[in-house]
């Protein structure tokens, strides 16, 4: 039988390992599944968003790309419309 989920290893330093384990406790979700919706949420955002996520484009370069994706008409964009994020 072929498993359709994969275990991950994390490595958190220690102050970002507190925020976890108290964002997981005010939320009411294991670990896992915190790190599963964040993990979902982030591969299906746009090119944009995930450089923009990771931070790796100088400011610079990262102000150029926003300003010519601003200038952008709708019409032009992949799917027409800005998504929003649900809660």
């Amino acid at each position: 039988m072929t498993s359709k989920e994969s275990i991950m290893r994390v490595q958190l330093d220690a102050e970002s390992k507190e925020r976890l384990d108290s964002l997981c406790g005010r939320r009411g979700m294991t670990q896992i599944a915190l790190m599963s919706r964040l993990v979902q949420w982030f591969c299906s955002q746009d090119d944009f968003i995930q450089t923009s996520v990771l931070q790796t484009l100088s400011a610079t370069s990262l102000a150029t790309l926003a300003k010519s994706l601003m200038k952008k008409p709708a019409s032009e964009r992949s799917d027409g419309h800005v998504s929003v994020a649900k809660r």
